[in-house]
């Protein structure tokens, strides 16, 4: 992501927790910092691309960065949170920056790594109108982006994307277990679902991986599980009846137990095989 803005021309200063990652952004148009304080100019933009919501308040409140984000920030800049967060942790943090009259946008998105890569990625920006009107030019070079409503309504469209993700792989995966039990080609029948209902991403890129027995993470099943997770939690709180997404969860809690933590989201199509006669083919641990 910073790589695609760099070329475009975009003035970027890049800052990362491990410093050898934010390296190889040498040459790309980008400018890396150890500290924030190196900044010699206020950025009018800061966009946020990290692991928790707690992570995230780190960096902008806290000393995680040299020095909390918000103190190089002037009132009018906008902090762009990309992150997959609680709605509650996007709440509160516009809250805090919006009472120094800086400008906030939860805008998660989807696509993962390839996405990022070609700019191809589906943002869901809750914000208000003007921002998100403001920072378009900017995030039309990652991928497309729709305000999905007020601060919030991001990481709840990134909530329920996740659901459809999560649920779809599961699906994706006994079907293809299922197949094989039943004597067919898995690979055939993955070729013949393409073009019907059941088509989709999932299927197309995941129902690859699985075949093929490609685990490395993409996206890791541990931040599979913290985002059903959030989104359980949510529901329950909000009163709904979720018992797909309960489901999924478990499924999701048994294979991070596992020593199978490390790999990809799609790694639940061995555990669906464990659960059968055909039992799994395993993959090498990875480190």
């Amino acid at each position: 992501m910073a790589r695609r803005l760099g070329a475009a021309g975009i003035s970027v200063a890049a800052w990362n927790r491990t410093a050898e990652k934010a390296a190889g952004l040498a040459g790309a148009g980008v400018r890396t910092v150890q500290d924030l304080r190196d900044l010699s100019v206020k950025p009018r933009i800061v966009i946020v691309m990290l692991s928790t919501g707690e992570v995230v308040d780190q960096v902008l409140f806290g000393p995680a960065a040299g020095c909390p984000a918000v103190e190089i920030l002037a009132p009018g800049s906008v902090v762009i949170v990309m992150s997959s967060i609680s709605v509650e942790s996007a709440l509160q943090q516009a809250e805090r920056l919006q009472a120094r009259g800086i400008e906030y946008v939860d805008a998660p998105v989807s696509g993962g790594e390839r996405g990022a890569i070609a700019g191809t990625l589906t943002i869901m920006a809750g914000g208000g109108a003007d921002t998100c009107q403001r920072i378009a030019p900017v995030l039309t070079h990652l991928g497309t982006m729709t305000r999905v409503g007020a601060v919030g309504s991001g990481q709840l469209s990134k909530l329920a994307n996740q659901l459809i993700v999560g649920i779809s792989i599961g699906a994706v995966a006994e079907a293809l277990v299922l197949a094989e039990l039943g004597g067919a080609d898995p690979r055939a029948v993955y070729s013949a679902l393409q073009g019907g209902f059941a088509d989709s991403t999932v299927l197309r890129q995941h129902g690859a991986r699985m075949l093929e027995r490609r685990f490395d993470p993409g996206a890791h099943c541990t931040t599979q599980l913290k985002d059903l997770s959030t989104a359980l939690a949510l529901g329950n709180k909000l009163g709904g009846a979720f018992p797909l997404l309960a489901l999924c969860n478990d499924l999701y809690a048994a294979l991070c137990k596992s020593s199978r933590q490390s790999l990809d989201h799609s790694a639940l199509y061995l555990d669906a095989r464990d659960r059968t006669p055909l039992g799994s083919t395993d993959v090498p641990e990875l480190h």
